[in-house]
């Protein structure tokens, strides 16, 4: 993997295909091999821009949260060592708020917004606390607490099955820095409702038919706040649809960046 250096952090990536440039923002605890099906599919149209977020995968944690906005900062700075303007900037999860993160810091550069199995709102006191418990937790003991807790949530199938299995191991090349980090990070997130409902750019939101996570209702909210925005309901996924049903996120991926 290529490797870029920002403030002396060496932050890994992937640019792969040729065509419109498409910037995508993994989930958490993941990396960017979580985009493999729709770079393997969609390549040959589009030039994909995957990083590591910092923290996961071969990318190093930097010092303090793993901001949103520091993670939006990495990617427009990563756009601009490719000689990139713009792009049309997704994510999945954690991504979403961080692809949220960067339309707000520079909606010029986005053209097109991709938000998979996210959300717009800021998490509650409570939801704070447990990010914290779970970064605490994570330091001590490193990622399997993680594992425990989230990978029943994250895919629909459970655990045991081949997407699961994938999904464990994605999640094991954390470290338990990064998991820390980025728990904070996203506890710190502001709401992003005002973000999109300023947004007059095409977007696609799509949500899992199972995702307990970020439920429809939460997928609907964004459509809502977007004028024009498209929604999509991916049978039989739960959190991460994209990995769990890659052959039908990407032909409406396909359908979407084609579009535009």
């Amino acid at each position: 993997m290529p490797t870029f250096t920002l403030d002396g952090l060496p932050l890994h990536y992937r640019d792969v295909g040729q065509g419109p440039a498409v910037l995508l923002l993994h989930a958490f605890p993941l990396h960017g091999g979580a985009f493999d099906a729709q770079v393997n599919a969609l390549s040959a149209r589009y030039r994909f821009i995957i990083p590591d977020i910092r923290g996961f995968g071969q990318s190093k944690p930097g010092e303090g949260p793993t901001q949103m906005s520091r993670i939006a900062q990495d990617a427009l700075s990563l756009l601009d060592s490719l000689n990139i303007d713009r792009a049309v900037v997704g994510g999945v999860s954690m991504g979403g708020y961080a692809a949220m993160a960067l339309l707000r810091e520079d909606a010029g550069r986005v053209a097109g917004l991709l938000l998979m199995d996210t959300q717009c709102t800021a998490d509650d006191d409570a939801g704070k606390a447990r990010r914290e418990a779970s970064a605490l937790e994570a330091l001590e003991k490193g990622v399997d607490p993680i594992i425990q807790a989230l990978l029943p949530k994250l895919v629909a199938e459970g655990p045991s099955s081949p997407t699961g299995r994938h999904v464990e191991t994605l999640m094991r090349a954390a470290s338990r820095e990064g998991i820390a980090a980025a728990q904070r990070g996203m506890a710190l997130r502001p709401d992003s409702k005002d973000i999109l409902a300023r947004y007059a750019g095409p977007a696609l939101v799509v949500v899992g038919e199972h995702d307990a996570i970020t439920p429809l209702e939460k997928a609907k909210q964004m459509v809502d706040l977007i004028a024009g925005a498209r929604l999509e309901v991916i049978p039989g996924a739960a959190h991460l649809a994209n990995q769990e049903q890659p052959e039908r996120v990407n032909a409406v991926l396909d359908s979407f960046l084609s579009s535009l």
